[in-house]
């Protein structure tokens, strides 16, 4: 299979998905250096030198696709798109993280949907698995909203911080499938 993400643009009603570009640098500044982003995610917030890396960065992966606003033609947030191993199962892992000034809107939701049809349309994709903290209600509901089942809890699985002595903050995890729709699946021989 070709890199799925290679230049691609997938247009909603009010977004674009598409590749990221070296001058989403700003943009991705703009939400990634919020804090309160970081609410359920790894990491911390960046400078705006490390935001232009990491701009520069996605621009050349596949793994990363910029969620841009079309009127405004500024990136507001992105998706994560990862392939799960072994490569033959055809399943995708799907994240997302939204500039939290443009969240309750429903671009989670919209690009991720945009993105998903297009995945499982054109890439093969059979599966989608996506997962989230379970206080993170937010993501649950868009999950949720676009089709995802909860299919189940790991308990204390991760960790993304440690406390003051340097111990593990552990934290569960709920766990999300997507399968492809059915007229998307090749036809078995009768």
């Amino acid at each position: 299979m070709s890199d799925p993400v290679d230049r691609v643009v997938v247009v909603s009603d009010r977004l674009l998905v598409r590749t990221f570009r070296p001058e989403d640098g700003d943009d991705l500044h703009a939400y990634l250096s919020q804090a309160e982003v970081y609410r359920f995610e790894p990491g911390e917030p960046v400078d705006v030198a490390m935001a232009h890396r990491l701009a520069e960065q996605r621009s050349t992966g596949s793994s990363f696709l910029a969620l841009e606003l079309r009127v405004e033609a500024r990136v507001i947030g992105h998706l994560s798109w990862h392939p799960v191993q072994p490569a033959h199962l055809r399943t995708w892992e799907l994240g997302f993280i939204v500039d939290p000034r443009f969240q309750r809107r429903g671009y989670a939701s919209e690009g991720a949907r945009a993105w998903l049809d297009h995945a499982f349309t054109t890439l093969e994709v059979h599966r989608v698995v996506a997962r989230c903290h379970p206080e993170n209600m937010a993501s649950r509901r868009t999950l949720e909203r676009i089709g995802f089942v909860r299919e189940g809890c790991f308990r204390k699985d991760v960790f993304f911080r440690s406390d003051a002595h340097g111990r593990p903050i552990w934290q569960d995890t709920l766990a999300y499938g997507l399968l492809e729709p059915l007229e998307a699946s090749p036809r078995r021989p009768a």
